[in-house]
Order: structure tokens, then C-alpha cells, then sequence
């Protein structure tokens, strides 16, 4: 016989957890997600505005992901000819290939689709261009250093093959202007000597453009590629969590702190809201403005070309290379060698592994195997900051030579004339453009060593009892005095003297004496100006005063 009363079974009801703390105990119980969470959900994230073009990147990668795998539902990638039966009465009756006519289906068809389309390949673009700024802002403050290094590599596969997929992505409707692409590409390939043909065989199945290539670039767009940046992802973003995030300095920042705000609440708000903000965008801009209109391209057909063909323009700086390079050729124990296109393709994934590896080189001249944790200024690294801007310049002028037909007609010039601009500035520009920006940088750093010594200039203008007139210079305050000072200069790294004490002559290898230049090339005394000591502003500040 029961003795549960009514009053007990409600006591133990109101004492039983609520159901959602019920399912958390059963799952800290199985995964230990309570003791994880603990430990990192109140992580420290410092605040600044180009913190936010990482995230940039990752939200237009959930955003690809999410509308890839909508379209994936009514894509066929397939190239067996069928009859063009839709809505757009131009194409009405043409054989098209099913990856075509199933991107009209899409386009016309389906609802939303083509919106959907359009949020995918903006987001693809923004995602490169993210990547693009987000690379240069870690570049130009030295976030790459000890120990990010391997994090500046996972990023730069991440562009590398954001790059990639976009190519074989905009490359699947079939379409005239993406054909003519992989014709280029295709072309590109042929011209490596003894095995281009046989990896153009490979990647078409045999002649151009066979029936399996669209296949073949689906496999590689859904599949493999998203799949290796996924993972890089989730890698790259592990590290930053591991190494803590970097920051600016300012007062009470070290290289062994974090000041900013926890992940959750705070920064957990701000970043779904941000994700928002980033689609809203995206999808307006989808909206608004139309990409790759097929349907006015047409359907591929190797015996035509789509005049003013451009591929996407994280494409360009590679299409400028081929393009303004002269035909070249040379035969070569019985082989033609089409150096015109063979040796673009050798300078392009050159300046690639140089930007890879940069964070090693920088590493090896300087000589610092610390940790750092706080970013520098790019006006205190002027050949750091004068190599990016060479860089930007160079891609900038390769990317006109991979429009140099819409440059010629938009600006009504003569082709040749902008091919021949671009072979020149190839080679001029990017050395102008170092020259300029390390000058800058160091003007820069001497008036910042003297708004140190003199004070800010307050625009207040007084007159001696002599007649002469001067401005009020007002001193810096803490923060702004420790902003300016707070970083370090380095040495020159020095050969050392030839001879030993006993008068024997010590051996110095070229590698030696090639880091010593590079390293007075950095930090000798036309690469940095020396900032004040304590003393010159204890000298003049008691001294002299403040006019």
C-alpha cells in the first residue's frame, strides 16, 4: 500500500531540475562540455574594428555553405546535350548541356533561385576579398610572428584554395564566359613541358573540353575543396583561441595579458549580431546587383569566345601575368616550348610561396625567437610595411593587365600601349612603391618622435614681448606618450670581426653576410628612426617646456 501523499509528489516535483538542466547534467556527464566551457566561454577577445574582417570571412564561408548546399538540390552536373525548353525565349530550342540548363532551371525556375545564386557567388567574392584584407592587416602589424606562424600558413592555404573554388565554381553552369576561363586554363596547363598534356588529359578526360570536366570540378567544389577549408578553419580558429588573440598596444596591455571582453556574454552578442549585419548586406547587394547572367552569355561552344571575358578578380593578377607576357617560344630537343605562358605559370605560385613563407624569412633575418603578443605599428616596420604595399601595387598592376581589353575601350586606349604600361610597371612600380612607403613610414615615425619631445600643436597661436609669434605646443598625456614609445627597436644583426684573437680568418658563409644586409636593410639606420629616451624628454620637458 502507497503512503506517497499529494503533498509529497509535489514537493518532489518542484524540486526536480528544470528539463533543459537535465539534458546539460546528462551530457557534462558523457562529454565533460561543463568543465570546457567554463574554461574558455569567458576568454577574453580585445576590441578593434579590424578584428572584425576574420570574421568577415567566416560568416561569408557559412554563408557559401548554407546556399551551395540549396543549389547542390536542382544542379545536374552533367554535360550530355539536352533541348533548352524554359522560360527565356532567346535560348528556346538550343542544345545547351544539362549543367547549363538546370543553372536557367535555377535561375528562372526555381523560387528564389536565382537569388540564392547570386548571395552565393557575392558571398564567394566577399569571402576572397575578406581573406585579401584580413591577410594585409596581419601582415602590416606583424600578427604573424612567433608563434603564429603556422596560423599565417592555414590562412594562406585558405585564400589559395578560396581561389580554386571560386574557379571551379563560376566554371560549372557551362556557360560561354566560363568556358572561355577553362579554355585559358586549359591552355595555361598545356604549356608546362613534357607532362602538360598528359594533365590536361587527366583533368578533361581527354580532349578539350571532353565530357567530364564539369563533373570533375563539381566533385572538387562540394567535396574536396570545402571540405580541406573547412577543416583549416576549425584549425586556424583553435590557434587563435590557443595563442590568445593579439591586440594594440596601449597602457596596461603586455605581451602576456589580453584586455577586451569575454567571449560570452559580450562578444558572443556582438558577433551574431555582426553575422546579420554581414548577410544583410550580402543579400541586398545579391539583390540589387546581377552576376555571370547566363542567359545572356549563352551556352559554351569551343568555336566561340565571349568578348571582354574576365575572370573574377582574385583571378586577374594570374590572367595579367599570361597576358601582357610576349609569345616566346623556343624549340627544345624536338619540343615547342611556349614560354609566353609557361613562365607566368611558374612566377604565379612563386609569389604565392613567397608570401607563404614570409613570416620565416622576416624570422631568420631579424633574428627574434620571442613571443608577441602585441602588434606593431606598420609606420615602426617601414620595410615590412613598404614590402606589402610593393605587393598590393604589383597585383594591382598585373590586375589591369588582365583587363587591358575593357581598360582600352572604356577609356578609349590603345591595347598595346596599356600591355606595354604594364610590362613597365611590372618591374617599376612595385620598387616606386617601396621607396615611397618606407619614406613615409619614417617621416611618420619623426613626427611622432616629435609630438613626444614637443607636445601636440594646439593650433593656439601667442605672441613674445619681443614681437616674435609662436604656437602652444600641449604636452601628451600617459596613454598617448606610452602608444608612441611602447615599441621596440632592433639591431642590425652583425657579421662580427673577420679574425679571431689568435689572428685566424673566420669563415663567412654567403648566407651570413646576404642576413646581415638584409638585416641593416630592416633595422640600419635608413630603415628606423630612433625614438626618444627618457632622458631627451626628462631634458626638455623640465628644461625648455612646452611653447
Amino acid at each position: 500500500m502507497s503512503t506517497t501523499t499529494t503533498n509529497d509528489r509535489e514537493t518532489t516535483r518542484r524540486d526536480k531540475a528544470p528539463a533543459g538542466e537535465r539534458v546539460a547534467d546528462w551530457a557534462d556527464g558523457r562529454l565533460g562540455i561543463y568543465s570546457l566551457a567554463k574554461a574558455n566561454m569567458r576568454k577574453i577577445f580585445p576590441d578593434h574594428w579590424s578584428f572584425m574582417l576574420g570574421e568577415v570571412c567566416l560568416y561569408a564561408f557559412v554563408i557559401i555553405i548554407v546556399t551551395g548546399v540549396y543549389l547542390t538540390l536542382f544542379f545536374h552536373p552533367s554535360m550530355n546535350e539536352v533541348e533548352y525548353h524554359g522560360p527565356y525565349v532567346p535560348l528556346q530550342g538550343q542544345l545547351v548541356s544539362e549543367a547549363f540548363n538546370s543553372t536557367m532551371k535555377i535561375s528562372f525556375e526555381v523560387r528564389g533561385g536565382l537569388l540564392i545564386r547570386q548571395i552565393h557567388h557575392w558571398a564567394a567574392l566577399i569571402f576572397l576579398a575578406g581573406m585579401f584584407a584580413h591577410m594585409m592587416r596581419v601582415f602590416f602589424t606583424g600578427a604573424f610572428r612567433k608563434p603564429r606562424e603556422v596560423n599565417w600558413v592555414f590562412g594562406f592555404l585558405l585564400f589559395v584554395l578560396g581561389m580554386f573554388t571560386g574557379f571551379t565554381g563560376y566554371s560549372l553552369p557551362d556557360d560561354l564566359l566560363s568556358g572561355t576561363g577553362v579554355r585559358f586554363m586549359q591552355g595555361a596547363v598545356l604549356s608546362v613541358p613534357i607532362v602538360g598534356t598528359y594533365l590536361a588529359f587527366f583533368l578533361f578526360g581527354g580532349e578539350f573540353p571532353g565530357h567530364d570536366f564539369v563533373a570533375r570540378f563539381y566533385s572538387a567544389h562540394v567535396l574536396l575543396l570545402p571540405g580541406i577549408m573547412l577543416g583549416l578553419i576549425v584549425a586556424h580558429l583553435i590557434l587563435v583561441v590557443y595563442h590568445k588573440h593579439t591586440q594594440f598596444p596601449g597602457p596596461g596591455r603586455t605581451q602576456k595579458n589580453v584586455v577586451g571582453m569575454p567571449l560570452m556574454p559580450v562578444y558572443m552578442a556582438k558577433a551574431g549580431g555582426f553575422f546579420f549585419l554581414v548577410f544583410g548586406v550580402i543579400a541586398v547587394i545579391s539583390a540589387m546587383v546581377t552576376l555571370n547572367p547566363i542567359w545572356s552569355i549563352g551556352p559554351y561552344r569551343p568555336d566561340m569566345v565571349s568578348t571582354g571575358a574576365q575572370p573574377d578578380w582574385y583571378m586577374g593578377f594570374s590572367e595579367g601575368l599570361i597576358r601582357v607576357m610576349p609569345g616566346w617560344e623556343i624549340n627544345f630537343a624536338g619540343h615547342t616550348l611556349v614560354l609566353g605562358v609557361f613562365i607566368p605559370l611558374v612566377i604565379f605560385p612563386l609569389v604565392l610561396v613567397s608570401i607563404a613563407v614570409y613570416p620565416f624569412i622576416e624570422s631568420w633575418v631579424t633574428g627574434d625567437k620571442r613571443e608577441h603578443h602585441l602588434l606593431d605599428r606598420p609606420r615602426n616596420a617601414p620595410t615590412r610595411t613598404g614590402i606589402g604595399v610593393a605587393w598590393i601595387t604589383w597585383y594591382v598592376v598585373m590586375l589591369i593587365g588582365g583587363g587591358n581589353d575593357l581598360v582600352a575601350t572604356h577609356f578609349h586606349l590603345s591595347i598595346n600601349a596599356i600591355t606595354w604600361f604594364v610590362r613597365i610597371a611590372f618591374f617599376v612600380a612595385p620598387v616606386l612603391a617601396f621607396i615611397i612607403t618606407k619614406r613615409i613610414c619614417l617621416g611618420l615615425q619623426r613626427r611622432d618622435r616629435d609630438k613626444v619631445l614637443h607636445g601636440r600643436e594646439s593650433g593656439i597661436i601667442k605672441r613674445l614681448p619681443h614681437g616674435e609669434f609662436i604656437e602652444i605646443h600641449e604636452p601628451l598625456n600617459q596613454e598617448a606618450l606610452h602608444t608612441l614609445t611602447q615599441h621596440e627597436q632592433y639591431k642590425p644583426v652583425e657579421i662580427g670581426p673577420l679574425v679571431d684573437e689568435n689572428g685566424v680568418e673566420r669563415k663567412v658563409s654567403r648566407l651570413q653576410k646576404a642576413r646581415a644586409r638584409l638585416s641593416k636593410g630592416y633595422y640600419g639606420e635608413q630603415g628606423q628612426i630612433a625614438k626618444p629616451t627618457a632622458e631627451e624628454y626628462k631634458e626638455i620637458t623640465e628644461g625648455h617646456g612646452h611653447h
